[in-house]
């Protein structure tokens, strides 16, 4: 290898490098969120143990996040023999999205769909790393559609990044990933969601064993 080219592996590796440091401390921080996380965790468990759903919205990469939390839930984590639990991605209807946005817009698509999904009791899960932003309009459907489930009695829990945004609010409960860079907070959101889910496990577990 040219002297060129060490130079330039040394200086892609230091660039790999930091991305893999910034990207653990963003998760890292989330640990100062523990107590909420056991509340999240707590309050999805009993929700489901009286027949109660939970609705998960995201915008592009939180619309797969969504998408990905809801598997988990209805399928299984760790525990293969837990329980299933009743999750709806509220992106998962190609048909309905594109009709809604085509004949209204976009912007109230999810607020429609916990006006027809949402019951009492329910809780709206909402992913975003900016968290809503009036100004800019950036992810206030999700906060519309926040707001529309306060009216419909749902409990909204949100896990956001930045600023924290209007969801930080308005969320009953919330986390926000200590992070302005869209991907660390990303990465620090599923690792949020993967462990409500081990906590989700612990609970029907213990159910389980009568512990």
């Amino acid at each position: 290898m040219v002297d060129a080219e060490k130079k330039e592996a040394s200086g892609l590796g230091e660039v790999l490098g930091d991305y893999f440091g910034e990207s653990a401390r963003a998760i890292e921080a989330v640990k100062e969120n523990l107590e909420t996380v056991k509340r999240m965790v707590s309050g999805i468990y009993d929700s489901q143990k009286v027949g109660n759903k939970l609705l998960i919205g995201g915008n592009g990469g939180s619309c797969a996040d969504a998408e990905h939390f809801a598997g988990e839930m209805v399928c299984t984590f760790n525990d293969r023999g837990r329980r299933s639990f009743s999750a709806l991605s509220l992106t998962g209807n190609p048909s309905a999205i594109t009709a809604w946005a085509n004949d209204f817009g976009f912007d109230s698509y999810f607020t429609r769909q916990v006006e027809a999904h949402g019951r009492s009791g329910d809780i709206l899960f909402l992913i975003t790393t900016g968290g809503g932003n009036r100004e800019s309009g950036a992810s206030m459907n999700l906060v519309m559609a926040a707001e529309k489930a306060h009216e419909q009695k749902l409990k909204v829990y949100s896990i956001v990044g930045k600023t924290g945004g209007e969801l930080s609010k308005i969320s009953d409960e919330f986390i926000k990933v200590r992070s302005f860079s869209t991907s660390h907070i990303q990465e620090a959101h599923i690792a949020i969601i993967h462990a409500i889910c081990t906590g989700l496990d612990e609970l029907d577990r213990s159910a389980r064993e009568g512990r």
